[in-house]
């Protein structure tokens, strides 16, 4: 009961706002200078925006009621004062509400004042930007607001829902111009005069419609993310296309409105009339589609963002992936062949008109154009799918859950995947279907982590790949996932050298838990946004001097905002390890590195030593810069990169050039897809 009160409150004090400003714009752009001519549709429209600055109080004040009794988890706070004044003082929302009723209180003055003062368009324009700044502090507290890059996010929302404004908050002032008794068979000075206010409406509402779509997609497209199938599969996604199919008609409507019907009131009485009723009626049926589409909007706006909800259960057989198809060159040539259909269909429709088909012809040949270039455009991006293909993964990308996933590779899928997940296991080349090569293949990046799972669940190709679900317990499964994830990006790793590539951070690899000889403690992921990491894997006696050269010029690095982190990449004795760590300035890892050693091992790989068949060699000692944003820049393995680091000169040029580059990418994610 609660939550549809306060979608009704919400809703209440959007479309009030949006009226106010709309309302307050057409009367500036196309109420008629001077008051000789005897308009009262402006007088009309201006009775209304009292009522819809009370009605904006109003919702606010109903919105203040429901979200105090949301926060708190009880009901009856919503007729409780002390409870909303709690609300307010205490929070965030509470003082972007609290902001908000200060400029819905200012709107109601302007809109009080504009009401009894001679027209002006100044003041109309005054009353539009006080009336935006309420909807404009609404964007503070909105998804958008919430999320990375958040201004340019909260910019991109308020500026659709100023246009949106504009656009919907005319459409009264239209309604009102086109049932004046004189606009449609008045005389021709009165139909003319109708015209010219509807086309002065008309000249600002297609860049504000532009606008709208654009800013619209932007907005939706942060709310999405990478998760398209979200649309389809999501309570925002549905909403959403509900959403845009109303706006698509809304669209059409005003496009005949603008070409036809609003032009048609300059020809003869026949035509003017007939335009002028088509334009009544339609224009009267576009508001009551844009009422729905501000409750779709404000349900939307309060929905969960596909990109954070769950996919539990994708309901559908097939889903459309381009990373999983396009590397065969007859799905290009089919894709494109459908692309090139759907580009006549759409020019048959402009050459229909202009030519005057009849409208069997006129309907038939884009609708057959259509389909065909549809089915070429989506059939062959079109891949099998399964009830878990877009579920998330439980279990973090880290080094634990890498290493566990190592174990049991290694223990149960080496025979026919091979040491390296090759495909060139013993048993390949006796099965009726070769294994997949997971390592120099792109398979995990064409394929979600919900196909993986569901396969290492119930096997696949009628049981020559087995099923492991009763075998692995479910985080076992996803262990194993991550493993697959790793040991591929660490065969995309072999292309990384001592020398960073400037502004390219692409490779993000496992997240790892530890603790340090000196008692330190904590997480990759810690350091994020404050420190580069130098992680150091050494072996022992093997890594002695580079040891020691680290520590001597451990000062020089960490006063360039750079922590070393050490980790034997071997199981020492204790008293041997205590012995090597005695005199380091740094941390080293004694809890954690056996982990970090397995994991880590698998980007071992050079552009000179690619190490791809037998088991392959971990070097003895390796070394990886990290950048303050979590993304793996440089890397030194001795035995395939040479001298490299050894020259600290080269190494502090590299970590010098990070810290001087911007944020690029947002930090790397803590989950496969």
């Amino acid at each position: 009961m609660i939550e549809a009160a306060g979608a009704l409150f919400r809703c209440l004090q959007l479309a009030s706002s949006m009226l106010l400003i709309g309302g307050c714009v057409f009367l500036a752009i196309a109420e008629p200078k001077g008051s000789a001519s005897g308009h009262t549709w402006p007088t009309r429209l201006k009775q209304t925006f009292p009522w819809l600055a009370v009605t904006l109080l109003f919702g606010l004040l109903g919105l203040l009621a429901t979200t105090t009794a949301q926060a708190t988890g009880v009901p009856e706070n919503a007729w409780n004062p002390q409870a909303w004044l709690d609300f307010l003082q205490k929070t965030r929302i509470g003082l972007i509400w609290t902001l908000r009723a200060a400029g819905a209180l200012a709107v109601l003055v302007i809109v009080l004042y504009v009401w009894i003062s001679p027209p002006a368009q100044w003041r109309y324009v005054v009353c539009a930007s006080v009336a935006a700044l309420p909807l404009v502090l609404s964007s503070l507290a909105s998804h958008s607001a919430a999320e990375e890059q958040a201004v340019l996010a909260t910019v991109a929302y308020a500026l659709h829902l100023i246009t949106a404004s504009v656009w919907f908050g005319g459409l009264p002032g239209v309604i009102l111009v086109a049932s004046l008794p004189g606009t449609a068979a008045g005389p021709p000075e009165e139909r003319i005069r109708a015209g010219e206010v509807l086309n002065r409406f008309s000249a600002l509402a297609l860049p504000t419609m532009i606008a709208i779509v654009v800013s619209g997609l932007v907005v939706a497209n942060r709310m999405i993310d990478t998760n398209y199938a979200g649309l389809v599969a999501t309570t925002y996604g549905w909403l959403l296309m509900a959403k845009l199919t109303l706006l698509a008609i809304i669209l059409a409507i005003a496009s005949r409105a603008k070409s036809v019907w609003v032009p048609s009131l300059r020809q003869s009485p026949d035509t003017a009339a007939a335009g002028g009723q088509k334009l009544r009626t339609w224009v009267r049926i576009e508001f009551v589609l844009a009422i729905l589409l501000v409750i779709v909007a404000t349900l939307l706006a309060n929905a969960v963002p596909a990109k954070h909800d769950v996919i539990d259960n994708w309901p559908y057989p097939f889903r459309f992936s381009i990373d999983a198809t396009w590397g065969d060159w007859l799905v290009r040539a089919i894709v494109l062949t459908g692309l090139v259909l759907l580009i006549i269909a759409g020019t048959t429709i402009v050459l229909g008109r202009k030519k005057q088909w009849g409208t069997t012809w006129r309907i038939t040949v884009p609708t057959v154009l259509g389909i065909l270039g549809l089915g070429a455009t989506l059939y062959p991006i079109s891949v099998q799918s399964y009830p878990e293909t877009y579920q998330k993964t439980p279990v973090p990308f880290d080094s634990i859950s890498i290493a566990n996933g190592v174990e049991l590779f290694t223990a149960n899928c080496i025979p026919c995947h091979g040491p390296q997940a090759k495909g060139n296991g013993v048993l390949a080349k006796t099965l009726p279907k070769q294994p997949v090569d997971l390592l120099t293949e792109p398979h995990t990046a064409m394929h979600t982590a919900g196909d993986f799972f569901h396969w290492l669940t119930y096997g696949r190709f009628n049981g020559i790949m087995p099923a492991f679900g009763e075998k692995f317990s479910e985080e076992e499964r996803w262990d194993l996932l991550n493993f697959l994830h790793a040991n591929s990006r660490g065969y995309q790793s072999r292309i990384i050298t001592p020398r960073i590539l400037p502004e390219q951070p692409f490779m993000a690899t496992p997240n790892f838990s530890y603790t340090a000889h000196d008692g330190s403690s904590g997480t990759l992921k810690d350091f994020r946004g404050k420190h580069g990491v130098l992680l150091v894997l050494f072996s022992w006696p093997e890594s002695r001097v580079r040891l020691d050269q680290l520590h001597a010029a451990a000062t020089l690095i960490t006063g360039k905002n750079t922590v070393i982190l050490a980790a034997p990449m071997t199981d020492l004795p204790p008293d041997e390890l205590a012995a090597i760590v005695r005199e380091l300035p740094f941390p080293v890892v004694t809890q954690g590195a056996r982990e970090i050693s397995s994991s880590y091992a698998l980007f071992r790989r050079t552009l000179s030593i690619p190490d791809l068949f037998g088991e392959g060699t971990r070097p003895k000692h390796m070394e990886f810069l990290f950048d303050r944003f979590g993304y793996l820049r440089a890397r030194w393995i001795p035995n395939g990169d040479g001298s490299g680091w050894t020259d600290m000169t080269l190494l502090t040029q590299q970590i010098t050039q990070l810290n001087q580059e911007r944020e690029i990418l947002p930090p790397p994610g803590d989950h496969v897809h």
